[in-house]
């Protein structure tokens, strides 16, 4: 069964897509722990980080830099934090966060309930960032 994410990539289930190309996609992780929070796919699902392919790995973390950097400018903060952990969705995945304290990429608290207006428009300004 293909994963969540594969589904968003394939059109099945909506997002608030913020950036694709042939090989990798980013959007609005839709329970934030800050706005902006931004997760970066290969459309090619594979579950572990370190077990895709050499090329992919490395046009993964070349395309999250350009999604970090328009998040950056679309959305307040000091830095934009990254990690990845990978246990949530079988599908390899970055969280890009927005940041001004390291307290803000406390992925325990209580995550963010933002209305559909508001994350799409999020999403937009970052889009726009990428142009």
């Amino acid at each position: 069964m293909a994963s969540i994410f594969s589904r968003i990539v394939a059109g099945e289930i909506p997002c608030y897509k913020v950036a694709e190309d042939d090989n990798y996609f980013a959007f609005l992780d839709i329970s934030p722990v800050a706005k902006g929070h931004t997760l970066v796919i290969p459309k090619k699902e594979v579950d572990y980080i370190f077990d895709l392919d050499d090329e992919t790995y490395s046009g993964l973390m070349a395309f999250a830099r350009r999604v970090a950097r328009a998040l950056q400018e679309a959305v307040e903060c000091k830095r934009v934090g990254v990690a990845v952990m990978g246990l949530e969705v079988p599908h390899t995945h970055i969280h890009l966060i927005p940041i001004t304290t390291e307290g803000d990429m406390n992925f325990f608290r209580e995550k963010l309930s933002l209305p559909a207006e508001e994350m799409a428009a999020i999403a937009a300004r970052i889009a726009q960032q990428m142009k």
